[in-house]
């Protein structure tokens, strides 16, 4: 039973009034309600959020699962997953070119002047005549202008700084170990070596497919400078640096070198010394008449060309100034 605050009756327990007061609102409440039940309306229904990856509920194709594999690999997608279906591309066969392109890098005229020759039937291909606009010539074919040969390959310059233990020859019977094997992927062209160096000799040695450059590099009237550094098996006094620079006679004349002196000051052991003479085993022959040992030879400038940043036993081509260079001098 619940007393009201008029009564005086139990004053001194207010909290307990109010909780009978709003027990007594409730009963009302609830009593209305069941007379009178209020319609709510039914929630709208919650749409549900978009995720990346596939509902469990619905079934998975194969397609989606390709899909979900090439984006969990990210940049590391093997080939064959993204390649694209489809035809596949033609192929392009690198070592044909054109006929009037050929004739150009020939030196002969140029692409439009190589298209006049090739319409009035004065080049041939293989022995037969070619009046085709766009035929392309393949690596063998022989073409023929004005009763020669045309030869169109591509002049290329590669410098080696050769190791010890290679011989400088096209093809060695012995099956020993040649420079030829250590430019081998330098280029398609056929390249020869530029004079030689012997088995134990390290150091520069150019490799070409330009006659004339080599001819003139080789040639005693062109002076291709040559400097090696020499280590001998003991002391070489000032006077027989002297005798080299004045000539030491050999058994196929005599040999002179152009300057010499000591590479450090204080070691009589090892020697630099600059000559033009292309003959052969030059440097050792002239040593061994004084009456030394050569231990080490090493060819490091050859023409002006200078052996940096190229390792033992790398190469690299030669740049368009240093060719340049090459052919001026």
């Amino acid at each position: 039973m619940c007393y009201s605050a008029r009564s005086g009756i139990n004053d001194q327990a207010p909290d307990s009034f109010i909780r009978c007061i709003f027990a007594q609102i409730k009963l009302v409440m609830n009593s209305r309600s069941k007379k009178n039940p209020v319609r709510q309306k039914p929630a709208p229904a919650k749409t549900p959020k978009k995720t990346s990856g596939t509902p469990k509920s619905k079934p998975v194709s194969a397609k989606s699962e390709d899909r979900k594999k090439i984006r969990d690999k990210g940049k590391f997608v093997d080939y064959k997953d993204r390649q694209k279906k489809g035809d596949p591309l033609p192929k392009f066969n690198d070592d044909a070119i054109r006929l009037n392109k050929y004739l150009s890098n020939a030196g002969i005229c140029s692409r439009r002047e190589a298209d006049v020759l090739i319409q009035t039937g004065v080049i041939s291909v293989n022995g037969e005549i070619i009046t085709e606009m766009g035929y392309k010539v393949k690596p063998g074919d022989t073409v023929r202008y004005d009763g020669g040969t045309i030869n169109a390959e591509k002049k290329r310059y590669v410098l080696l700084n050769k190791p010890k233990g290679f011989i400088t020859t096209m093809d060695d019977p012995m099956g020993r170990k040649t420079v030829m094997g250590l430019v081998r992927k330098a280029c398609k062209e056929r390249v020869y070596p530029v004079g030689r160096l012997d088995k134990e000799t390290t150091g520069l040695l150019l490799f070409t497919n330009d006659g004339d450059l080599a001819k003139k590099l080789t040639h005693p009237r062109y002076k291709a400078s040559k400097l090696y550094h020499v280590t001998l098996n003991k002391r070489i006094p000032k006077t027989d640096l002297e005798k080299v620079l004045e000539g030491v006679l050999l058994e196929d004349g005599t040999s002179r070198f152009d300057k010499a002196d000591y590479v450090k000051e204080g070691d009589a052991f090892e020697v630099g010394v600059e000559l033009h003479s292309g003959k052969n085993r030059i440097v050792r022959r002239t040593f061994e008449a004084l009456g030394y040992e050569v231990l080490k030879l090493d060819r490091v400038r050859f023409a002006g060309l200078t052996k940096k940043d190229i390792p033992r036993g790398m190469f690299r081509h030669l740049t368009e100034k240093e060719v340049a260079f090459l052919k001026m001098s």
